[in-house]
Parts: structure tokens; C-alpha cells; sequence
């Protein structure tokens, strides 16, 4: 059987509304704050291995959020499935992008697509 495509870390990107309002709500479930910044309207929080991404008027939906070569700290790992493989992999199988990298880069790149029900599936690398 073929390895699992390996997309890294998960994390659920919200399109919020009021971001402080966000933090707050979050924080009382026991998320702490990650990586960001609640002044340029993004946050990142964590409770254990859960991470929520909170962004005000970055992004219309709700998105699904991999990062290839970061693990749920946002530590780099190797060997890691670089995102201009992955996206190669599903333009093989088929899959229509939304936004794409360009396969002649190497490092931080990342690709959209959706799922059948219009759902954004973001893959950005950062490594």
C-alpha cells in the first residue's frame, strides 16, 4: 500500500468577525495564545495538540489549515513532503486548485483547494 500523503500540521483557520471577542471566547475553552498578533487581526492559540487560527478580514470561510514541515508546535521537521510535491500528487489525481505554488520555487509556498461542499483546504509551508 502507498504511504499516506504526509500534509504536516493541522490547525482550523476561522474567518472571525471581532477578534478580541474571539480570543476571549477561546480562551475560556483553555486556549492560549501561539504565534500572532491580536493588533494586525490574527492569533494563533493552542490547547494540547488543537490549534485554532483566528483571523478577522483575511479570509471569506472557515478553512482547513496544513502546514508541511512544521509539526502542532510550529517546529520544523524532516524529512518533510515538500507543498510543490503534494500539489503535484493532486493535480495527478485530479483535484481543481483554487490558488496554486509555483513548481520552479523551493521553501515557503502554499496552495488552496476545496473540498467537494466548497470547504478551502489551505496547504502553506513555512520551511
Amino acid at each position: 500500500m502507498e504511504h499516506p500523503m504526509q500534509l504536516g500540521a493541522f490547525s482550523v483557520s476561522l474567518a472571525v468577525k471581532d477578534i478580541k471577542a474571539s480570543v476571549a471566547f477561546y480562551e475560556k475553552l483553555g486556549f492560549t495564545s501561539h504565534v500572532g498578533d491580536v493588533a494586525q487581526n490574527w492569533l494563533v492559540m493552542k490547547n494540547g495538540e488543537a490549534v485554532v487560527g483566528l483571523f478577522q478580514g483575511m479570509f471569506e470561510k472557515n478553512a482547513l489549515t496544513f502546514n508541511p514541515g512544521w509539526d502542532q508546535n510550529a517546529q520544523a521537521v524532516a524529512p518533510f513532503t515538500d507543498v510543490r510535491e503534494l500539489q503535484a500528487q493532486l493535480k495527478a489525481d485530479g483535484v481543481e486548485f483554487i490558488a496554486e505554488a509555483d513548481p520552479d520555487t523551493t521553501g515557503p509556498a502554499s496552495f488552496v483547494i476545496a473540498d467537494p461542499d466548497g470547504n478551502p483546504v489551505i496547504v502553506d509551508q513555512h520551511v
